[in-house]
């Protein structure tokens, strides 16, 4: 069993985007830049967006976090979407979610331009994923594809089955995978919790994606051996042998699948990592199509 080191591959990904935005410095040209707009005070939410925007700093790209109450109506945040979507400083514009309940959060995705969708949930970005043209796939999505790319883990052909369905995660891996390039190609699989017995389909899998957001779900007698394992979850659950109380686990049994994976990702240290990088990734590709 060898891991799939997120943080590693992540830090990797920051070092190449640095490389190249000091290389635009040297020429004193503009740098990639992004903006962050957070309504209210979700604690969850502050600590994402802060460590968002100090890794949007530490390569050097320029960042701005806007922050408002959740008194913020719908329209004004809109007035603020619209003014950063003709600012030609800022090439990336991410809302962080969730939103207060009096906001509709589909209004608020599709008032950002595609241009600068570097979230990748605009539904234009969404429909030219399925049909295949190029976009800004969404964050996750897109680190997970680059973790199996880096661990030169062959696709083609391969049994991907995603366990999950949501917008942000399961539906967009679900359509990467099945694209026609190097890095997909898969027969891909969806199962969520219509299904009657889930282990009907996560034994078929050569590469599991658990993506549904249950505890260790996920257990050693639901795959096979060999199989290669994305753990998306992030979930918190009692511990009182822990001093904090509490432990981050995934949506996978760790210790009883990765004694039967050829690969898998560590919760934390896994797919996290990479979600951050790929927004990265996101800005400076909207920089470079958009705004350089």
């Amino acid at each position: 069993m060898q891991l799939l080191d997120g943080k590693k591959i992540a830090s990797e990904i920051r070092k190449e985007l640095k490389e190249k935005i000091d290389v635009l410095k040297s020429q004193s040209k503009s740098v990639p830049g992004l903006v962050a707009i957070l309504v209210g005070e979700n604690p969850a939410s502050q600590i994402y967006v802060a460590s968002k925007s100090k890794a949007c700093e530490e390569i050097g790209m320029k960042t701005r976090v806007e922050k408002f109450p959740s008194t913020l109506s719908e329209k004004e945040l809109i007035s603020i979407i619209e003014k950063y979507n003709s600012d030609s400083e800022y090439h990336g514009i991410l809302v962080q979610l969730p939103l207060p309940k009096h906001i509709n959060e589909n209004k608020i995705i599709e008032a950002i331009s595609p241009k600068k969708d570097v979230d990748g949930f605009h539904p234009m970005s969404v429909g030219n994923l399925v049909i295949g043209k190029e976009t800004f796939v969404s964050c996750t999505p897109a680190g997970i594809q680059e973790l199996l790319k880096r661990y030169y883990i062959n696709t083609r052909g391969k049994h991907v089955v995603v366990v999950g369905r949501s917008n942000i995660v399961g539906k967009p891996i679900a359509n990467l995978m099945l694209q026609k390039n190097d890095y997909a190609n898969s027969i891909v699989t969806v199962c969520h919790s219509a299904a009657s017995d889930i282990s009907y389909y996560t034994k078929q899998a050569d590469i599991l994606i658990a993506a549904i957001g249950q505890p260790e779900m996920i257990k050693g007698d639901m795959v096979k051996e060999g199989v290669v394992v994305v753990d998306v979850g992030i979930n918190r659950i009692e511990d009182k042998t822990s001093s904090k109380g509490y432990r981050i686990v995934g949506d996978v049994a760790f210790d009883e699948v990765a004694s039967k994976a050829s690969f898998i990702t560590p919760v934390p240290g896994g797919v996290g990592p990479m979600t951050i990088a790929m927004l990265l990734s996101n800005t400076f590709k909207a920089y470079k199509l958009y705004g350089e």
